[in-house]
């Protein structure tokens, strides 16, 4: 099984994981040939990649949580985050009814926090080796998910008590919702954004705070996360321009996982970047944006390059990645399509890889 984008899909391809719906619904079954029918119905979900199965890896990649969680998990960040939206939009924010609607909803969100964190704790030395696949419709909600995910797998590798760990999982489950009063043409706008659209986007990080912060179901190191998760070591960040040890630790934490499952995910404006290309731009920005002890803590936990990836060298062949040395992601174990024999980039020193490599034409070039 190996990612990509669908624009490399072709007719006849078997798909490599189950496409399902936010209430866990199957849509297409792992093991379905993609017609172009299929492959135009993938496209009108919004999903720009999926996992394929073919001849050059039949490594099964396993989910980090169960797809039970991750369904409750979806339903649940939907409800509430339109539950917020719509109390905005009729001005009910504040009074009692919406205030009970809120406390409830959040202590579901606390449940699930729960589970999450259960969930993980009980996976062994667990490491991010596969890019969540992510629907245009339900992308924020995915999005939340996948950052509390990693926010979680980060707070572990930091030996955070289980306390912190759950103020993590919350605060990263929510730390998105004020972007539901951010108008959709302002998210997914194709191109730079207006200083004017910049300030009505920076409004997101207070207005989700806001609305926490009237509800006592919610730990205050939470609602903090939701509040400066955009602030930025320089003091360049929003809302109100901190800078380091002015910045919440477990905010500094969200911050780095939110901008990698960002850029690793498919946007209707532009391509997702490779893990390793998000790694690299996370450690350019740590003088600026991110704390470099967290950032390396983090690729510490992240497989730039699964197993099962087809990969191009610099010595111009291609291979796939057979096993990670632990340690050391960036320098696998690689199959070498042309010979079949594998090489191992710990001991070949002078070759790395170039780049992930789609197209099957380059393979048997």
């Amino acid at each position: 099984m190996r990612f990509m984008p669908i624009s490399f899909v072709k007719e006849g391809t078997l798909l490599g994981k189950n496409i399902c719906n936010e209430k866990g619904k199957t849509l297409l079954a792992k093991g379905t040939r993609l017609s172009s029918n299929y492959i135009k119905r993938i496209k009108s979900f919004g999903i720009y990649s999926i996992y394929i199965m073919d001849k050059y890896s039949d490594v099964e990649l396993n989910d980090i949580i169960s797809p039970q969680i991750r369904s409750k998990a979806i339903i649940k960040l939907k409800e509430t985050y339109n539950s917020f939206e719509h109390d905005y939009s009729n001005n009910n924010l504040y009074n009692k009814n919406s205030i009970d609607k809120a406390d409830k909803n959040i202590s579901s969100i606390s449940n699930i926090a729960e589970e999450l964190l259960d969930d993980i704790l009980c996976q062994k030395d667990i490491m991010v080796n596969l890019v969540d696949i992510k629907s245009a419709d339900n992308y924020t909600y995915e999005h939340c998910l996948s950052v509390s995910i990693f926010s979680i797998i980060l707070g572990i590798e930091l030996g955070l008590k289980k306390e912190h760990l759950k103020y993590l999982a919350i605060g990263s489950l929510l730390h998105d919702i004020g972007k539901t009063l951010t108008p959709s043409k302002i998210l997914n706008k194709n191109g730079k954004l207006t200083n004017q659209e910049f300030k009505i986007m920076k409004k997101h990080a207070l207005d989700g705070y806001e609305y926490l912060k009237a509800s006592n179901k919610i730990p205050s190191p939470a609602r903090i996360i939701a509040l400066q998760h955009h602030e930025k070591i320089d003091g360049s960040g929003y809302p109100k321009g901190l800078k380091q040890e002015q910045i919440y630790f477990l905010a500094k934490i969200v911050s780095i996982c939110d901008v990698y499952d960002a850029l690793t995910s498919d946007r209707p404006y532009r391509s997702a970047m490779t893990p390793n290309d998000a790694l690299e731009f996370l450690y350019a920005n740590c003088s600026n944006h991110f704390d470099i002890n967290l950032v390396r803590k983090f690729s510490n936990k992240i497989i730039p390059y699964p197993i099962g990836t087809m990969v191009k060298l610099s010595n111009k062949n291609i291979g796939i990645v057979k096993s990670i040395n632990t340690g050391f992601p960036l320098r696998p174990k690689i199959k070498i399509l042309s010979t079949n024999n594998t090489i191992d980039l710990m001991t070949q020193k002078n070759i790395v890889i170039e780049s992930i490599v789609y197209n099957e034409n380059e393979a048997l070039a």
